[in-house]
């Protein structure tokens, strides 16, 4: 699954020594992760090698802003480095100042993740996605809750501290819980088995995916599966058991994956949440595009989402 396939030391007994993160900082073999305004450096289209994250050399010359220490990467330190005061020209010009991770020269672009996330390799996507999610927070958590000062970079950028001394309030990388489900119904009669999904009404014509939501205060997370499918489609589910988690830095959430059987099948949508909802068969499915598809066919879910992940484990489960 995308995202989840981190191999890097976070190093988090290093956070808080900053002599130590400052000779990190300088080290020749560290590398610098830049983000513009959240979006990510990698190769560029007319690149002949594979899609790949792309990094700057420890030495490279890049405006003062916010730096975090992501951690360890076979020994090499990681610092993601905001670089979002750069016009458009200056930030062309430092990607193509860019290197693979192995040190090799290699031009960039900066793009959002979401669309380059599916073409790199696993461990390239989940840096990126922890970049950003940090990069993400810092550009919107400025003043403190309690007193309204504003807050300062602390612990190699990991925590964000009130800059008045009598407050000392310290806020920490906000992750928003979101339940995601696969809701599945086998009919009585023997008939095939078929899945609930649902279209956005934002999303491009055509997409169907799974059901999902954030989680309410107070609410445990098979709990939160029963009252979102509920609310938005008015099927009841039971025996709802998790599946996986995905980071999902678009913003700022962690997408819990579930499985859950519908003990009701009659649909009615929350036109709020839902511009369609319908019943499919693994055999329907098979015949459904992908999101991005110039078809009128219906489509399945991005590539990189967790929702995909869920759909084509219930199809591979009727092969079984």
């Amino acid at each position: 699954m995308f995202y989840t396939h981190s191999t890097l030391d976070r190093a988090d007994h290093l956070r808080k020594d900053e002599l130590k993160i400052q000779a990190l900082r300088q080290q020749p073999d560290a590398q610098l992760v830049p983000l513009w305004h959240c979006q990510s450096l990698v190769t560029s289209p007319a690149s002949d090698s594979a899609p790949q994250a792309i990094v700057l050399p420890h030495d490279h010359e890049v405006p003062e802003g916010q730096s975090i220490f992501l951690g360890l990467q076979d020994d090499k330190p990681l610092f993601a480095v905001d670089i979002s005061i750069l016009d458009e020209q200056q930030r062309d010009a430092l990607g193509e100042q860019g290197r693979a991770r192995d040190g090799t020269p290699q031009p960039g672009h900066f793009t959002d993740l979401r669309m380059a996330g599916p073409t790199l390799p696993s461990t390239d996507g989940s840096l990126l996605a922890y970049a950003r999610g940090l990069m993400y927070w810092h550009g919107i958590t400025r003043f403190c809750v309690n007193c309204g000062r504003p807050l300062v970079s602390a612990s190699a950028g990991h925590t964000r501290e009130c800059s008045n001394e009598d407050c000392s309030h310290v806020d920490f990388p906000r992750t928003d819980p979101a339940v995601i489900m696969l809701v599945s119904y086998s009919p009585p009669d023997g008939s095939e088995p078929k899945c609930l999904l649902g279209r956005s009404p934002a999303w491009p014509e055509g997409v169907f995916s799974t059901l999902a939501g954030f989680v309410e205060p107070g609410e445990s997370l098979e709990n939160a599966v029963r009252r979102e499918v509920l609310e938005e489609s008015s099927i009841h589910v039971s025996d709802v058991h998790y599946v996986a988690s995905q980071p999902w830095p678009f913003p700022r959430s962690i997408m819990l994956g579930f499985e859950a059987t519908a003990t009701s099948t009659e649909i009615s949508i929350d036109p709020v949440e839902l511009a369609d909802a319908q019943w499919f068969t693994r055999t329907q499915l098979a015949g459904f595009g992908s999101w991005g598809d110039e078809s009128d066919n219906f489509k399945l879910p991005r590539k990189d989402s967790i929702a995909r992940f869920l759909v084509e484990r219930w199809i591979r489960e009727g092969a079984l």
